[in-house]
């Protein structure tokens, strides 16, 4: 699973990404024009506390495949090539500008998020609008040749999908039903792809959240969105030590750097849980896409734990915190035995039970 990172240029993107990943772009990444490809760490305070709480020999954190994508500006655009690259991604980080600083040149000539937002989404939607009428066109021909039942059946989809997106509605808001998800599976619709928007703010903005509010209502809770200072996360990571971190981030009222807080958002973007396994060998983050079973997740650990599954050890990461140790949490009768049919649940501390 991999997340890509898009916007106008002069927008923090690279500064992101570089938070993100430790990865250090260089000038031949940046003018290759091509997609620089890193892995991030996932920040997450209960893979901390499971760590703090087992002292294991080895610790794991989850890891995701995060992508920056070239600026979106008019080249990229024509060129087409920046939505053959959203298409292989299977989630959107749209980061936007909504800092101020006459320093750092706006393409717009203003900051303005709104603007920004819209305009990126209006060219997504625009692709996917193209492809639609050119696949119509060819049905239609098709149609006229043998009035194929299936090549019907498509064209009647499309032009409700064509009617949405006409309405600037991108088709992640689309409530797609059985058929028409198999029908649209294999086309490259960029707009159905999972988006977190981010906005780059100013370090006087960090206690203003009415932007954010107002954009979540516009999008009705169905896009994530987040706000982050570049800028302060870059002074919170050049920090020497944790104290000087603790101190930096306690004088601007800030619990944790905002970069944590966006790895796990990605992590949500891509329609992703944790759970977790821990001892005193290892104490290992797992990721697993919502919805799936204790067979899978086992599977994720190893593919003979899948096919060798018995039953899985669950334990609730609130029943750990709570009672405060694994012996207190068998002891309360809070450690559950579940089978196959289990529906693993974000946060749950497992031990697998399998046959060779």
């Amino acid at each position: 699973m991999k997340i890509g990172i898009i916007g106008l240029p002069q927008v923090g993107k690279k500064t992101l990404f570089g938070l993100l990943t430790n990865y250090k772009l260089t000038e031949k990444d940046i003018a290759s024009n091509k997609p620089i490809k890193a892995v991030a760490e996932i920040k997450d305070p209960r893979f901390d506390l499971l760590v703090k709480a087992y002292g294991p020999k080895k610790e794991a954190s989850a890891r995701i495949d995060i992508e920056i994508l070239p600026k979106l500006e008019k080249d990229t655009i024509a060129k087409g090539e920046i939505f053959t690259d959203i298409n292989e991604l299977d989630a959107i980080c749209h980061v936007v500008r909504a800092f101020k600083d006459e320093s750092i040149y706006h393409v717009e000539g203003s900051v303005d998020p709104k603007r920004d937002i819209n305009f990126v989404n209006s060219e997504l939607i625009l692709h996917d609008l193209v492809f639609i009428e050119k696949r119509m066109e060819r049905l239609e021909a098709k149609i006229k040749q043998i009035k194929e039942e299936a090549a019907i059946k498509e064209k009647e989809i499309l032009v409700r999908l064509k009617a949405h997106l006409e309405k600037e509605s991108p088709l992640r808001f689309f409530e797609f039903g059985h058929d028409e998800l198999r029908a649209v599976s294999s086309y490259p619709f960029v707009t159905r792809k999972a988006m977190l928007i981010v906005l780059n703010i100013s370090e006087e903005d960090l206690n203003d959240t009415g932007l954010v509010e107002q954009l979540k209502r516009d999008y009705q809770n169905a896009c994530e969105v987040m706000r982050i200072s570049a800028k302060v996360e870059s002074e919170i990571a050049n920090l020497e030590s944790e104290e000087e971190r603790k101190d930096f981030m306690e004088e601007l009222g800030i619990k944790e750097p905002a970069i944590n807080v966006l790895t796990r958002s990605c992590i949500k973007a891509l329609n992703l849980i944790s759970f977790f396994t821990v001892g005193p060998d290892e104490v290992r983050q797992w990721t697993i896409k919502a919805g799936s079973t204790a067979p899978e997740a086992a599977g994720a650990i190893h593919t003979d734990l899948e096919k060798g599954f018995i039953r899985a050890e669950v334990m609730k990461y609130d029943d750990f915190t709570r009672l405060g140790s694994e012996g207190k949490v068998k002891e309360a009768g809070k450690l559950y035995l579940k089978g196959k049919d289990y529906v693993v649940e974000d946060g749950d501390i497992i031990n697998i039970r399998f046959s060779v």
